[in-house]
């Protein structure tokens, strides 16, 4: 039976390993809130009734206390499990040995496919959207029309303690996405610019980015296990490569003709890729806090 409301899916399975640990899992509010707390308030502020979390096993434990601690009886919630041995039974031949290092945010999305019969949208567990952001998400869910990505300017979210790898957006005049790249070790300041093939480039501070906010039909898993066999046929003997959402996206956008809308956000970004961002989330949270826009939490 299809899930006759939006389901949200949220990828915590990271590893945070420029952070230095468990960014999902460690505690930003002044009450003792995780960032994903925050956004599932949200999320039930706008609508969602139903939440699929992607954890791994090793702190499954830790991760369905903290959850039930707080949103028992507020919204319904399953888990999926993402695992390095979790791939698509028919087709492992370019897998050889043992891998530490998730697969990817594709194959993050994948192993949820059991859990999620209709309509979905897609955020990170340690990236906080805004509530505008998330209300801009159940609305492009609920009806589904077709897919979207909740997309933010570049200039809002970088980190003053170092690079970051964002997806970069190209948008068409009608509002719709051509081309996302992720792009890495993006710094920021008066340029902001990457580095390829040895050459500095440079992107303007309005350009819209992913930061991984997306809403999809349940096609989309369909379509992400085929790009996903063909993405380890070539790269699954190498122990550093992932698969990600944007690169299943642009697949889609070349092959099909998938039309995918691109939506602002409507709301400021929060998240950490280094240890010193930290106190800056933390300082927001507590002001948000503080002027009610998060009671009961």
């Amino acid at each position: 039976m299809e899930d006759r409301d939006p389901v949200l899916l949220v990828l915590a399975a990271g590893m945070g390993s420029r952070y230095g640990g468990l960014k999902q899992l460690d505690v930003f509010g002044p009450n003792g809130e995780m960032i994903l707390d925050f956004s599932i308030y949200d999320a039930i502020h706008a609508g969602f009734r139903r939440v699929v979390f992607v954890i791994r096993k090793s702190f499954e434990a830790e991760f369905r206390k903290r959850m039930e601690q707080r949103w028992q009886g507020r919204i319904q919630i399953d888990y999926a499990f993402q695992e390095t041995d979790m791939l698509p039974t028919h087709d492992q031949t370019g897998v050889h040995g043992s891998r530490e290092k998730p697969w990817g945010t594709g194959h993050a999305v994948w192993v949820a496919k059991d859990w999620i019969s209709g309509p979905f949208g897609v955020i990170n567990a340690d990236d906080f959207y805004g509530r505008n952001a998330m209300h801009s998400l159940f609305n492009a869910l609920n009806p589904y029309r077709q897919d979207a990505l909740v997309a933010y300017s570049i200039a809002d979210t970088l980190s003053e303690n170092g690079s970051v790898n964002r997806g970069v957006c190209n948008v068409d005049e009608r509002g719709y996405l051509v081309s996302i790249k992720e792009c890495k070790n993006i710094s920021g300041g008066d340029r902001i610019s990457y580095m390829q093939d040895g050459r500095e480039v440079l992107i303007d501070r309005s350009t819209r980015v992913s930061m991984n906010m997306w809403a999809f039909g349940n096609d989309f898993f369909n379509k992400t296990e085929k790009y996903l066999v063909d993405f380890l046929r070539r790269s699954g003997d190498d122990p550093s490569a992932e698969c990600y959402i944007p690169e299943i996206v642009q697949h889609l956008i070349d092959e099909e003709g998938r039309r995918v809308l691109v939506i602002e956000a409507g709301s400021h970004w929060y998240g950490v890729t280094y240890q010193q961002d930290k106190e800056a989330v933390r300082v927001a949270f507590s002001e948000m806090v503080g002027k009610g826009l998060y009671d009961g939490i």
